[in-house]
């Protein structure tokens, strides 16, 4: 039974995993192909509002179905199968009032909300995005199930579903909107309703799997069931402490989003050229998101085996696997943003069409280490039983990076965000990690280690410096398709150089990598399973 149980839980661990590492990439593509369409200010209308839907989805993905698949889970393990059919019942209600009520001022407050952000055209955008909390109660209950019976597949079928269905509204209605000369803000709300589109294609795909049980579990007598108040209150406070610590980037935008074009137009730009400023800065999130999908995707699938070690109070294998993530995360993640920086020139004209702002998207690209490394150290700590801490730590970093903004940008401009962005970051990362060290009672990354990784980053950063100069120096003045070119070959070169050195310096021991590819997970459940037939 333990080996079935361990089984279900690490196959449903992968395909999670896969769906979600399919999601997040569409969702940082879907943003280069709009602003080619759109054009920068476009993009600033679209990404001004995006944290607000950006808020949902988190929700709809993370915190809500995260509580009621552990309260399902225990349950079904005490085989009390009405008590599920309440749990889901209350909790249906209970997100379909609390979304409700988000809906209703949302929407009735969109010029105030768009006022906040500086732009009171914003207001209609914000209208759209507001509709996306509607379907979070159905989405949330009915994954929230399956994911405590250990059954990923609707979860994972209704997230890729919604996003591909999103992307493809989102462009194909930019196209139709450019074309009929709308204006921008019409071209944002059109974008932000593909996410309204996605949202009720993920509720399509959740009922086919549950239509079946679907009357016995939302309409069920209220005064029957017991306990409603405790389990009203973990769905709401549980919720939202695992979903802030999972907002890192999008609590970043937001901040954004209130500030940096407000204090552009204070500091005396005129409207519109703020707009494009806003419109390049925001350039850098597709690639912060894209190169923290890659940076975590390796580490995060680390988690279920410590939170299974964690039940079996196997903490050398807790601290053993922590240190994995934590170095993976730091390769990666380090590798990125240097890799990022060195090339940013010609990747800014291959995937944006101009070099406009490559400076500040070169400091925006820290980003991709420190925010891989806080989502990493927040899901570890989450595993391991603490989940209020990594939601306070983010909510510091929210009000530094507040205030890192109101500091820096007057003296730096929209850099002056780029920095405030990677500071905070970088705070949250600190505190997640001394936590971290104190819960396990260990280093989280060897010193010799490190010095391997930064002598590695350092040697690719030498190498596509040189082999920039060449380039530009035999091909001064390229192309879109030339610069693309150079991305690429660069990127690949890079890639392998500091491959080169990782393996060279040792970086990963062979225990290490045998790990990366699961092979002791499957030793272990190998070994289960000879104990069941035992």
């Amino acid at each position: 039974m333990k080996a079935k149980k361990y089984s279900a839980f690490w196959h449903g661990a992968v395909i999670l995993t896969a769906a979600g590492l399919i999601t997040k990439i569409l969702s940082a593509f879907y943003r280069i192909p709009y602003q080619n369409i759109a054009g920068d200010i476009a993009f600033y209308t679209y990404q001004q509002v995006y944290p607000i839907y950006g808020l949902c989805l988190t929700f709809a993905v993370y915190g809500f179905p995260a509580v009621i698949s552990k309260m399902i889970a225990e349950q079904k393990e005490d085989g009390k199968e009405e008590r599920v059919r309440d749990i889901l019942s209350i909790s249906f209600w209970f997100l379909t009032l609390l979304c409700t009520i988000v809906f209703l001022f949302l929407f009735a407050a969109s010029h105030f909300v768009a006022r906040m952000m500086g732009d009171e055209q914003l207001y209609k955008i914000v209208r759209v995005a507001s509709f996306c909390f509607l379907f979070m109660p159905f989405i949330s209950m009915v994954r929230g199930y399956f994911q405590g019976s250990y059954n990923m597949l609707p979860t994972a079928v209704s997230q890729v579903t919604e996003q591909l269905l999103r992307v493809s509204t989102i462009v194909l209605l930019s196209l139709y909107f450019v074309a009929n000369d709308f204006d921008v803000y019409t071209i944002g709300a059109g974008a932000m309703f593909g996410s309204v589109v996605g949202g009720m294609v993920s509720v399509v795909v959740l009922w086919l799997f549950l239509r079946r049980n679907l009357q016995h579990v939302l309409f069920r007598r209220w005064s029957s069931i017991s306990k409603k108040g405790m389990i009203m209150r973990a769905l709401f406070w549980q919720g939202i402490t695992i979903c802030v610590s999972n907002l890192v980037l999008i609590v970043m935008q937001f901040v954004d989003s209130l500030t940096v074009y407000n204090m552009l137009i204070g500091a005396g730009e005129f409207a519109d050229r703020a707009k494009v400023i806003k419109g390049i800065y925001d350039r850098g999130i597709p690639l912060v998101q894209l190169g923290t999908v890659v940076a975590t995707s390796f580490s995060l699938a680390l988690i279920p085996v410590m939170t299974e070690a964690r039940r079996r109070k196997d903490t050398a294998l807790i601290r053993g696997k922590l240190r994995l993530a934590v170095k993976v995360t730091l390769v990666i993640g380090l590798g990125a943003s240097v890799g990022l920086a060195c090339i940013i020139k010609p990747t800014n004209i291959m995937l944006f069409e101009n070099q406009a702002g490559s400076d500040l998207l070169a400091i925006l690209g820290f980003s991709i280490l420190f925010s891989a490394l806080a989502i990493t150290s927040a899901t570890v700590l989450q595993g391991l039983g603490y989940t209020a801490a990594p939601a306070l730590f983010t909510l510091v970093g929210a009000v530094t990076k507040y205030a890192a903004n109101i500091i820096l940008i007057p003296q730096l401009g929209v850099k002056g965000a780029a920095v405030a962005t990677v500071i905070s970051l970088m705070l949250i990362v600190i505190l997640n990690f001394f936590l971290l060290a104190r819960v396990v009672c260990t280093s989280l990354i060897e010193w010799f280690a490190l010095i391997r990784i930064v002598l590695s980053c350092g040697a690719m950063a030498l190498f596509l410096m040189l082999y920039l100069f060449i380039v530009e120096s035999v091909f001064p003045g390229a192309s879109r398709s030339g610069a693309s070119v150079e991305a690429i070959a660069g990127a690949v070169l890079g890639g392998l150089v500091y491959l080169l050195f990782l393996v060279k310096l040792h970086v990963f021991t062979e225990e290490e990598l045998g790990a990366l590819l699961h092979r002791r997970e499957i030793s272990f459940q190998k070994k289960m399973r000879k104990e069941k037939g035992a």
